[in-house]
């Protein structure tokens, strides 16, 4: 085995037919039974749904063609573990045997494990990557103490193998429970929530404001096409990176969110001045769980805090709906317009899973990510860095222009 390995890591394309064996398109899983192992699944991850990572892995620009680990069960050969990988090749261009959770276009990569087979479920995926040549897993943007990840670790321990977290931060979530108008207020305090009524008054002056939901595929069709045009005319639209902006992303997302809106697992919510949107959002919705994935707004009315507004709207729209116990903002750390409102909070990371006890492989890949993750850092120092200056510099960074 180290043998292939060794093989692997000085040829990719050796490597990748290696680790292709165990591994099977995921066009290939009956979608009937991912939908019925999503329902089941331990721990929800909207991401993770077939219609949405289906489009994703058809369609979105850089992320397209995962394949997955697939786990079946008892006699009746049911779908009881799901996990999309790429190669640590694609995701890194790091020529070591591993494989890599396959990003869905949202920062959750949580498998998706039965909760009535989770321990053999879990024991299967990793088998199943051993199977494949790998001998590591690296987990990203999982749940650390999610019950996917806890039923992992549970597995690993009685192989006398330890994950280890290669990086970390702490995510804004929502409990749903609470009534919304108490949780806004102990969130905000009195004195900012009067400061957001003044700036919605302000609004209104443009039109009656109104925030509306759109859930069934023909209402949702046209919310997408606003959404999208509101991120857009955004600061991602002069970045790039806004949806509309490249072929297969607008492909991908087109597809996915009428797809998942035929069973109830997307909207797309809308704040308006009059008939002009100012703010929209896309939430999934998975089991008990939403997942706010992206906001798009006008930035023609940033004086009013469109996003915000929309934000306190939408929170006291999943508070009010008894099929939600929570929210996962998906947003980075620190983010300056959630964390103020959604305090709830849980950690997310990335994650290296051995796959062999004492195998001098996974610690070549354990130290390759470690440079790879220290070279990201440093690249998002710098750019901290670039940002802050030209905020602070701005007249020097007009004349520089």
């Amino acid at each position: 085995m180290v043998d292939i390995a060794h093989q692997a890591a000085i040829n990719p394309a050796s490597r990748d037919a290696a680790t292709a064996r165990a591994r099977v398109p995921l066009a290939s899983i009956d979608p009937g039974q991912w939908r019925a192992l999503a329902q089941r699944a331990t721990e929800p991850n909207g991401y993770y749904l077939p219609a949405w990572e289906l489009a994703v892995s058809a369609t979105a620009r850089g992320r397209n063609d995962a394949s997955a680990l697939a786990a079946f069960g008892g006699s009746s050969a049911r779908l009881i573990g799901l996990m999309p990988v790429i190669s640590l090749w694609r995701a890194l261009k790091i020529p070591l045997p591993a494989l890599v959770s396959a990003h869905p276009y949202g920062t959750l990569c949580s498998p998706l494990i039965d909760r009535d087979a989770a321990t053999e479920a879990a024991a299967c995926l990793l088998q199943q990557a051993r199977k494949a040549g790998a001998h590591a897993l690296v987990l990203n943007d999982v749940a650390l103490d999610g019950a996917a990840m806890n039923t992992i670790k549970q597995v690993l321990d009685c192989d006398g193998l330890k994950p280890r977290v290669l990086s970390s931060y702490i995510r804004a979530s929502l409990d749903a429970t609470q009534d919304g108008e108490t949780l806004l207020r102990d969130a905000l305090g009195t004195k900012k929530l009067k400061d957001l009524r003044r700036q919605r008054h302000r609004l209104a002056e443009h039109g009656p404001v109104a925030f509306d939901v759109a859930r069934k595929p023909d209402e949702i069709r046209p919310a997408l096409e606003i959404f999208l045009q509101l991120e857009a005319s955004g600061w991602k639209g002069k970045r790039g990176t806004a949806l509309i902006q490249h072929a297969g992303d607008a492909t991908f997302i087109r597809r996915a969110v009428p797809a998942l809106a035929e069973t109830a697992q997307c909207e797309i919510v809308t704040l308006r001045a009059g008939t002009t949107p100012v703010a929209a959002g896309i939430v999934l919705r998975h089991q008990d769980r939403a997942f706010f994935f992206k906001l798009g707004i006008d930035e023609r009315f940033a004086k009013y805090s469109p996003g915000v507004q929309l934000t306190l709207d939408l929170t006291r729209h999943l508070c009010a709906d008894p099929a939600i116990a929570s929210a996962d903002s998906t947003a980075s750390a620190d983010h300056p317009m959630i964390n103020p409102i959604w305090r709830g909070r849980f950690a997310i990371g990335d994650v290296l899973i051995p796959l062999r006890r004492n195998d001098p492989i996974v610690a070549l890949i354990r130290a390759a990510l470690a440079t790879c993750y220290a070279s990201r850092e440093t690249a998002r120092s710098v750019v901290h860095l670039i940002r802050k200056w030209r905020t602070t510099n701005p007249r020097q960074t007009a004349q520089q222009a």
